[in-house]
């Protein structure tokens, strides 16, 4: 599949916000989950925040919960990920990936088609 294009990362401080996109090629009439992940150095990749874009229906980690949310644009095609409140520890290489609706989408497994990420780094 049609990898997807992530963009919108940048440097911030503690306390500040940066909105995430995602754009995603659709073909024929699915409407998959779209997944945000992120990666720190020497840390494994999670999810942070899904959307199924079928019915808006969004899932959050509990570290995120009341700072992030994830919604679409569905005339664009376009996933957003407005991080608020940002913190040290959100740094990090964020990417967003998707994967069928067939499967749920809050779970971080079968998730695919990854972008090629955008780094978000948050000072103190």
């Amino acid at each position: 599949q049609v990898p997807l294009v992530e963009s919108g990362g940048g440097s911030v401080q503690a306390g500040g916000s940066l909105r995430l996109s995602c754009v995603w090629s659709q073909f024929s009439y699915e409407r998959p989950c779209i997944a945000w992940f992120r990666e720190a150095p020497g840390k494994e990749r999670d999810m942070v925040a899904a959307i199924e874009t079928r019915d808006d229906t969004t899932f959050y980690v509990d570290s995120v919960k009341g700072r992030f949310t994830v919604s679409q644009d569905a005339v664009k095609n376009t996933i957003y990920l407005q991080m608020n409140s940002l913190k040290p520890d959100d740094t990090a290489m964020y990417y967003c990936a998707r994967k069928s609706s067939f499967f749920h989408c809050g779970v971080s497994s079968n998730y695919g088609s990854w972008g090629q990420g955008t780094q978000v780094t948050v000072s103190s």
